[in-house]
């Protein structure tokens, strides 16, 4: 089978390509990277990306949105990762996912439509401070009544956002024992909440983090009154965590090919020795090993997005290949891109940290290789009796 974009994907591919090379290039990224105080929310890129409906393109049509899938999503989320582009734009796409799967008609209502063009900034809160992601993660509790108790850590913008989508364990029934049941949903005591930021009980603070290029923050919950989402359980957290994960290795190879592509434009010109370095047969076979697994990535995250988008049965196989894939690909090319691009960049203020520096981020976000890794063990060689 032939798979590849649409000539509608390739549009929309080259679109967002083309503003942010005229509105948002690597010079206004440094600004916000530079500027350590700031909020890392630019004002101006928000209102062209809610302009270009880019926050609407998994919003349904009835909602006022694009009514698109994962696969149209990533797309962006690629653009976005080639172009380390600041802001809560993938945190908000997630969120919106969240409450269009499980949220009630209500709640979708008063949400979606202001999150389509960009009057609500969203976030997901789905771990606890040192946790991973699943519900051995979280930390944070929801009583009968819907109030939360707990923490959260490493929350993208959780500073600049209207309301955030906050994982939490639940109390079982009565007369359900805590082995047995499945708690207010049907995944055995898991649910997501509906958290506005100014709410009592509610208290963020910014986290320091590698990553210029984004702003993390740590919630403390205490009695903070939340709205469940009805439809939620530890299967919709779980598909929460398929679709970030997508967005996530999208990123990493947006990251990876912008990688590549500079470091192999500057070894053309650097010359050593009388020679440009990129004709040396070690370097330029590394690079076309890079090139080979960057390429790997990308086709196996269009997979990934299109077996979520289809419901089909090998998507939490896709899935775990296309984030351990892009992990791989985005580590060793934003490596290699230090590395070659020699003295200068080792430079804190030269450009390749920006790339380096998304990328170790966002190869812990979702699940990290090994956590990948072991998801794939577990699909193919457990299943062989």
């Amino acid at each position: 089978m032939y798979f590849a974009l649409t000539d509608e994907q390739r549009a929309l591919a080259e679109t967002v390509r083309a503003l942010l090379a005229d509105r948002f290039d690597l010079r206004a990224v440094r600004a916000v990277v530079d500027d350590e105080r700031g909020d890392g929310h630019p004002a101006d890129l928000w209102r062209a990306i809610g302009e270009q409906g880019w926050l609407s393109v998994c919003v349904p049509q009835e909602h006022g949105g694009l009514g698109l899938g994962l696969l149209d999503a990533q797309v962006i989320a690629r653009e976005f990762g080639a172009g380390v582009v600041p802001g809560p734009w993938a945190a908000t796409v997630l969120a919106g996912a969240a409450v269009r799967r499980d949220g009630s008609p209500e709640q979708a209502a008063a949400v979606l439509g202001p999150l389509g063009v960009g009057e609500l900034v969203s976030t997901v809160a789905l771990r606890g401070p040192g946790g991973g992601f699943g519900p051995g993660g979280i930390a944070v509790r929801a009583d009968a009544a819907g109030r939360l108790d707990g923490a959260a850590s490493g929350v993208e913008y959780a500073h600049v956002a209207d309301v955030i989508v906050v994982a939490a364990t639940e109390p079982n029934p009565p007369g359900v024992d805590a082995g047995g049941g499945s708690g207010r949903g049907s995944g055995g005591g898991v649910g997501l909440y509906l958290l506005e930021r100014g709410e009592a009980g509610v208290r963020i603070e910014r986290q320091a983090g590698i990553d210029g290029t984004t702003r993390l923050a740590a919630l403390t919950l205490t009695g903070a009154p939340a709205a469940r989402l009805p439809g939620s359980d530890a299967a919709a957290l779980a598909d929460l965590l398929r679709r970030g994960a997508v967005l996530a290795a999208a990123d990493l190879v947006g990251v990876a090919r912008a990688a590549l592509a500079r470091t192999v434009a500057y070894d053309t010109e650097r010359v050593q020795f009388g020679r440009p370095v990129g004709s040396f047969q070690a370097l330029a076979h590394h690079l076309a090993d890079l090139h080979v697994a960057v390429t790997m990535a990308e086709h196996a995250v269009l997979y990934a997005a299109h077996a979520l988008d289809e419901n089909r049965p090998d998507a939490d196989l896709a899935v775990a290949v296309a984030k351990s894939k892009a992990n791989q690909a985005a580590g060793d090319a934003t490596a290699a891109m230090v590395q070659y691009h020699g003295g200068i960049g080792y430079t804190w203020e030269h450009d390749t940290h920006f790339f380096y520096k998304r990328a170790k981020r966002l190869i812990a976000a979702f699940g990290d290789s090994r956590q990948h890794l072991e998801q794939i063990a577990r699909l193919t060689v457990d299943t062989v009796s």
